[in-house]
């Protein structure tokens, strides 16, 4: 295997040396990837950061008008609101009515005409409320702003999500790009450009895109377009390029030729020690946070160098995904874990053990093959394993990768989708993949802060999994607070260091055994896992 690796790179050297074009497609594409994914990044911010400044301006009007306004409908009222319309540059309307929608009065003397889009929503650190709305003949959706006046009226200002119309958003889209708003739930608002951008994503095109949230509301913006169409604009830097790399592809080819002489590929290193056994599991217990009970554990990978070094995940799980080696490195677990819990899951038939795939296993297609032929007739049931996929890197929608999810299902396995809200996935796509358990990324829990009593993104991703009926899985559980406000949500189950970090083995195995034996009060957990760690 080795010498395969050295000759391919040697190869790849002498393909650079002659045919210098490919080298400078490779730089010049990382270059235009960089730059356009910065650029598309910047425009979403740029659009969030928009709406953050609109509601803010909204809530400030209408906390104005109310201010100075002793009572609602007088001459002085209707003159306040068409002071504060006069005075800003996007608010468009003043409207007060009763709970069941009935108007009293508007800042213009006619009937404001509009259908919401969205629930209310709380807008966090403000007693207002926020609805999205189609206001009158208006394109752009719009915001109401609503503070409850007294039991029976309500005060509402309407102005445009964004400043500018739909048009001018997508006066410098680029062919077959798109950008859209969504509630954090999954809920369309605005979408400009080519409405199936984000649906061809999971093919084999590569896109451009960025993501960015407005701040606490539940609400975000997402941009793509094909890479394909933002790298035909730098054509003209090719030929430039290409002079440098014929000047310096001589020297290339002699450096890299020293390279594999005198180095190790890190390639080599791995392979070696998937085959000498080298990765191990470790287990992060999975905790009821209603009952204490433990669940299940997530199996992570570990490098256990023989010079005694542990190697995180994140310096080679990347590597070995693209070199092809994350296949035999995932077998190897699997074996590794039927021999470590086979005892463990007789006495515990109910505990659940995550596994981590990735897409290669989809296109690849023996995964299940494999599972079978690894658990079957072993103690470690079918119906306690859980593969999980991540969402940052979304699955082609094909056959195969449908039918190696079919399969795992028929086995009585079930699928996890990891890391949810980090990436693009939507409704449709979750439901069409078979989902059955939905793990929230530390991202959104780490926004639950001591005293705060509603966090609307994490709210959405939670509302939304008990919508399609999966299970939830809370990540990077670290405080009291955190597990407290989870609980409170509904969401039964979670892993962090405020239960335990990924524990080899033995130590996994004691504290499996010890809750399981006394049933250890979510008091007592704590030093439990001190205990066994």
């Amino acid at each position: 295997m080795q010498w395969r690796y050295s000759h391919i790179l040697m190869l790849v050297g002498a393909i650079l040396a002659f045919l210098p074009i490919f080298g400078v497609d490779y730089l010049l594409d990382n270059y235009v990837r960089e730059r356009e994914k910065n650029n598309t990044q910047q425009a979403v911010t740029a659009i969030t950061n928009q709406i953050e400044l609109t509601t803010d301006s909204a809530i400030a009007s209408l906390r104005n008008i109310i201010a100075d306004s002793p009572s609602l409908c007088t001459p002085t009222f209707v003159s306040n609101a068409q002071r504060e319309i006069d005075d800003s540059l996007n608010l468009k309307q003043v409207l007060v009515e009763n709970s069941d929608g009935v108007q009293y009065c508007d800042a213009f003397g006619r009937q404001v005409i509009y259908s919401p889009i969205s629930e209310s929503l709380p807008v966090p650190g403000h007693t207002e409320t926020i609805t999205v709305v189609k206001l009158g003949d208006l394109s752009m959706p719009a915001l109401k702003i609503t503070q409850t006046f007294s039991q029976s009226r309500r005060i509402s200002v309407f102005m445009p999500l964004l400043g500018q119309g739909t048009q001018t958003l997508g006066a410098d889209l680029q062919p077959a790009a798109m950008i859209r708003v969504v509630l954090t739930n999954g809920t369309p608002i605005l979408t400009v450009g080519d409405p199936q951008a984000f649906d061809r994503r999971t093919t084999s095109a590569e896109f451009v895109s960025g993501l960015s949230f407005a701040g606490v509301l539940p609400l975000r913006a997402e941009a793509a377009v094909p890479f394909a169409i933002v790298r035909a604009g730098y054509a003209d830097l090719d030929v430039g390029f290409t002079i440098i790399a014929c000047i310096m592809s001589g020297s290339f080819l002699i450096l890299a030729l020293k390279y594999v002489r005198r180095s190790k590929v890190p390639a080599f290193d791995l392979e070696r020690a998937i085959a000498k056994g080298e990765l191990k599991p470790y287990y992060q217990p999975v905790i009821n946070l209603k009952t204490g009970a433990l669940e299940g554990c997530e199996v992570l990978c570990r490098w256990e160098k023989r010079n005694g070094e542990v190697v995180p995940p994140g310096a080679f799980i990347d590597y070995a995904e693209v070199t092809g080696l994350a296949i035999p490195m995932t077998l190897s677990l699997m074996q590794q874990v039927k021999l470590d819990l086979q005892d463990i899951c007789l006495r515990m038939p109910t505990m659940k053990i995550a596994i981590n795939l990735f897409e290669g296993h989809f296109r690849d297609g023996s995964i299940v093959e494999d599972v079978e032929a690894i658990f079957g007739g072993s103690n470690v049931g079918f119906r306690q394993l859980v593969f999980e996929i991540t969402e940052r890197r979304p699955l082609a929608n094909s056959a195969q990768a449908l039918s190696v999810i079919s399969g795992l299902h028929a086995l009585g396995a079930r699928l996890a989708m990891d890391d949810v809200g980090t990436g693009h996935s939507n409704l449709e796509y979750i439901q069409t993949l078979g989902v059955d358990i939905i793990k929230i990324d530390r991202v959104f829990v780490n926004m639950i802060q001591d005293g705060v009593t509603q966090v609307p993104v994490l709210d959405g991703l939670i509302t939304m999994a008990h919508r399609l009926g999966t299970e939830v899985v809370a990540e990077g559980v670290e405080t009291e607070a955190q597990a407290i406000y989870l609980r409170a949500h509904d969401v039964t189950q979670a892993q962090g260091f405020i239960f335990a970090p990924a524990l080899k083995v033995g130590a996994f195995k004691e504290l499996a055994l010890a809750l399981h034996a006394t049933q250890v009060p979510r008091q007592r957990i704590g030093a439990v896992i001190e205990q066994a760690a």
